[in-house]
């Protein structure tokens, strides 16, 4: 028996469940989970609203750290006993569960199982994003948008690591100082009521990373350059970006939009290879996740309310 955190209906809350975890299936792993980190992906599928929701009834949490503690018929490069991080979709708020052994990847020994499960979608999102997508060169201005969530600390911390010089912005004294602490060369709160012109006078946005939406892109798009990218990579202000094409044309900017999850369906190889060299900074001490909130397991709807509120900074990681 496991416990895990299930979902049962759109129109109900989740709870915490026994349930009875079968043997792994052909091609899958059972993994004893040590940590599972929050996404706010995580609170619109309470909802139903998120774009890869399973059918109800599923249990909570894309990505976990753990150890493999049985192996399916055919499973060959991973054994028994070794450290593994999963982004998994969906399972990971439990004690324990069953996964596909081509999601797994092994965990270097100097790595904690909290900082493994916290790497993967937010790292990751911001890496492949900013590198593969957007080709971020030495030298340009990245502009990041709600810089002390989730995702856009890592786009900081990602972005200055590449050579770009960053601008973050962020709601309040507090989340500008944790993204100033991420690498970030000039801080803009997201409540003013200049934020455009404060942009272009530090030279305007030849990159901008885009997790918030509206109000923020307005004037983040106002502000970029031409030839400048523009990376949507979500919508946590709940308003969606007002696009338009006629100045996108003569400013010639690129509007890319970036699902990190998408490629496991499509193009698997490059995401694989990015998280392979983040765990290789991560090991190195280059890049180090800020987890703001280590809760049990038992207080999962706290963590998702830290999510839903906003006063996350970094990540929240569950402990089973």
């Amino acid at each position: 028996m496991i416990r895990a955190c299930r979902v049962t209906g759109f129109d109900r809350a989740p709870q915490l469940e026994a349930l009875a975890l079968t043997a792994p299936g052909p091609q899958e792993v059972r993994v004893r989970i040590h940590a599972s980190a929050l996404n706010f992906a995580d609170t619109l599928m309470c909802k139903g609203t998120y774009q890869d929701t399973p059918e109800p009834p599923f249990t909570l949490g894309l990505e976990l750290a753990g150890e493999i503690t049985a192996l399916g018929a055919g499973v060959r490069d991973l054994s028994i006993g070794q450290r593994v991080a999963v982004y998994a979709g969906q399972g990971g708020l439990a004690t324990a569960g069953n996964f596909p052994a081509e999601r797994c990847i092994p965990i270097p020994d100097t790595l904690g199982y909290d900082t493994a499960a916290a790497l993967q979608i937010a790292y990751g999102t911001s890496h492949m994003a900013l590198d593969y997508k957007a080709r971020l060169h030495p030298g340009e201005r990245l502009v990041v948008t709600g810089a002390a969530g989730g995702v856009g600390l890592t786009a900081v911390e990602i972005g200055k690591r590449m050579g770009a010089e960053v601008i973050a912005i962020a709601r309040g004294a507090e989340k500008l100082a944790i993204a100033k602490a991420a690498g970030a060369d000039y801080l803009i709160d997201a409540g003013a009521a200049d934020i455009r012109e404060q942009i272009k006078t530090l030279g305007g946005a030849d990159v901008v990373y885009d997790a918030v939406g509206e109000p923020l892109y307005e004037a983040c798009f106002r502000a970029t350059n031409p030839d400048g990218r523009i990376l949507l990579i979500g919508f946590a202000g709940g308003d969606l970006p007002k696009m338009k094409p006629n100045h996108m044309l003569v400013k010639n900017i690129t509007a890319i939009g970036f699902y990190w999850g998408g490629y496991l369906a499509f193009n698997p190889a490059p995401l694989k290879a990015s998280l392979a060299q983040l765990f290789d900074w991560a090991a190195e001490g280059t890049i180090k996740p800020h987890i703001s909130h280590r809760l049990p397991l038992e207080r999962f709807e706290e963590g998702l309310e830290l999510l839903r509120s906003r006063r996350a900074t970094g990540k929240v990681v569950l402990e089973p």
